[in-house]
């Protein structure tokens, strides 16, 4: 018998139309936002509203009820951007690991992503062998290690690619600019998958495991912007010799023969146009 309550923490870009999928599928469906503007539409829907929010330390209303649920996903970025990026994850998820542990919850599914990873030909193994290319991907392997230490619930890590899809149009991510390193691999991940991994995650019954969670396809970064950019009638990215940054390839055949998930977007040459 599958759980009856779930919490999503982030009901943005990959938060919202899961939440709406699983009330389909008739869950109760609890969700979080940073924006109070967001908590009428969230009620419109079904999903039990929190505003919720990282200062690093978790506070909101309610918040201890948002974790008396079965499953909790964890979907919020540590942000690129963010000043002091691994000070700040590492506080906001010791914050956020003292309610998992006080609350009822059982099952975590954790929203992680491949940035974690430097270079190469890149599987579930192979993180921590390379230090990661970013101030967050330092900053995600330990929020991973955290999790995945905690004795009191299970974890499942999920390593995203790069979304798109619907709203989020990678045509216009290079349009018109310079493309840095234009042969190397692409690794996307379409809206429609992102959800469909979680949601098979949790209905496979799926725990402690960590998964790469990329498109099957890799066309070069030269090839699939230039080639959306003309479909959609924008200007194209502008292609340059020069010397490339190492190559990364993200490899999911461990998704695909632990949950048998059957590709939505296999291919982001075809689904992004």
């Amino acid at each position: 018998m599958k759980p009856t309550t779930i919490s999503i923490l982030g009901c943005g870009y990959v938060g919202y139309p899961l939440a709406k999928s699983l009330l389909s599928d008739q869950w109760r469906v609890r969700g979080s936002t940073t924006q109070e503007s967001k908590l009428t539409n969230l009620l419109a829907d079904g999903i039990e509203p929190y505003l919720l929010e990282f200062t690093p330390q978790l506070s909101g209303y309610g918040i201890h009820d948002f974790f008396d649920s079965d499953v909790v996903v964890i979907n919020f970025p540590p942000g690129r951007k963010r000043k002091n990026v691994q000070s700040f994850m590492k506080e906001a998820m010791n914050s956020l690991l003292s309610y998992l542990i006080h609350g009822s919850v059982q099952k975590v599914v954790f929203i992680s992503s491949t940035s974690v990873y430097s270079s190469g030909q890149v599987r579930e193994e192979d993180a921590g062998k390379q230090p990661p290319g970013s101030p967050s991907g330092i900053a995600l392997l330990a929020a991973e290690n955290l999790l995945s230490n905690a004795t009191d619930f299970e974890t499942t890590i999920l390593r995203f690619a790069g979304l798109y899809g619907y709203e989020r149009s990678p045509g216009r991510f290079w349009s018109g600019r310079v493309l840095p390193n234009p042969e190397n691999a692409v690794n996307m991940l379409h809206q429609d998958d992102a959800v469909g991994v979680i949601k098979k995650v949790i209905e496979k019954n799926c725990w402690g495991e960590v998964f790469n969670v990329c498109a099957e396809q890799h066309p070069s970064r030269a090839e699939f912007y230039t080639k959306i950019a003309q479909n959609q009638d924008i200007p194209p990215p502008e292609i340059q010799d020069g010397t490339s940054q190492p190559d990364k390839v993200v490899m999911c055949d461990k998704l695909t023969a632990h949950l048998g998930y059957q590709w939505i977007h296999p291919d982001p040459m075809v689904s992004a146009l």
